[in-house]
């Protein structure tokens, strides 16, 4: 009994573990890609965002037909209501990439980084809104400090972040749908970027044939990004996907903030974007916003936990 006791112990700290790895190498993906799409800035943000549509479904087709797995397909089209649910998140995730592209190569990598660290705090919202969850004293401390922390740059600049915010929202509400679908994140990669695919090729095609688009102009080695970023869009998602799978909730929490980190020291060092001393306030005000609310989730799941041991 000891000896089977022992062995499932160690293969839980592996489990984690390696659950640990895959959450660090997801956001750690994600917060470098600003890189990547700076290394694509000479063709527009649409173009790229299309070439993304393609090329992810591409990769997630060819692994799909490796799980043999197109049947999940036809059965979840066949739901209206999972169909329509599917619609709104592809429309949801190409208004997040499209955003996120657009501000990378116009040299917002700042605000991106702002969005993505406002974004927990506006699913708590929705949790609140729409799930109906509980919304304990730390959770509302939270909202009102990174609340806060978008009014004095708004207020500073005399403009509202809007990168920032269309960025956190239109994630938040792309995780709120993938909430109520619950199937696999690949399954339902496939089946956004299957629907928005025909207008992606259509627009790549109409742009080829007006001869504004870039893929008869750019080098070999752009095109091939262009490809490859299927592979970048979705690789992560898989690392990600394991991820949860393996290790709690509050350590995912944890570690989505790797990534907006990230692409804030990228945007001052490497991509020198401004950062004066009210962007430092403003970060402060969400960054003490972030220890709050993650303090706030880590107590609601100990004493959950409690709860349930104890009957």
């Amino acid at each position: 009994m000891n000896k089977l006791e022992n062995q499932s112990q160690q293969n839980n700290t592996y489990n984690k573990r390696l659950g640990i790895i895959y959450g660090v190498m997801a956001f750690t993906a994600w917060g470098l890609l600003p890189i990547y799409w700076k290394l694509l800035d000479r063709i527009p943000a649409l173009e790229i965002l299309a070439h993304r549509i393609v090329w992810s479904f591409v990769f997630v087709a060819v692994l799909l037909i490796f799980k043999n797995d197109f049947k999940i397909l036809k059965e979840i089209l066949a739901s209206r209501r999972k169909s329509l649910l599917i619609l709104a998140g592809a429309v949801l995730i190409s208004i997040n990439w499209y955003t996120y592209i657009w501000a990378v190569n116009a040299n917002f990598v700042l605000q991106t980084s702002m969005g993505y660290y406002i974004n927990p705090l506006v699913v708590s919202l929705l949790s609140m809104f729409v799930l109906k969850e509980k919304f304990n004293r730390g959770k509302i401390i939270a909202l009102l400090l990174a609340t806060t922390g978008v009014l004095i740059l708004t207020i500073q600049y005399g403009e509202v972040p809007w990168v920032a915010l269309i960025l956190a929202i239109s994630f938040a509400l792309y995780g709120l749908v993938k909430k109520i679908l619950n199937l696999d994140t690949i399954t339902v990669l496939a089946l956004e970027t299957l629907m928005i695919t025909p207008i992606a090729l259509f627009y790549i095609g109409r742009l080829q044939l007006t001869g504004e688009g870039s893929l008869a102009v750019i080098p070999t080695s752009v095109l091939a990004l262009l490809i490859f970023s299927g592979v970048v869009t979705a690789t992560p998602l898989l690392w990600f996907a394991r991820g949860t799978h393996l290790v709690e909730f509050s350590t995912i929490g944890f570690l989505q903030y790797i990534a907006p980190t990230i692409s804030f020291f990228l945007g001052i060092f490497l991509f020198n974007e401004e950062f004066s001393t009210t962007h430092l306030i403003s970060f402060g005000f969400i960054w003490v916003a972030l220890i709050v609310y993650t303090v706030a989730i880590t107590r609601g799941e100990k004493q959950t936990k409690k709860a349930r041991e104890a009957v």
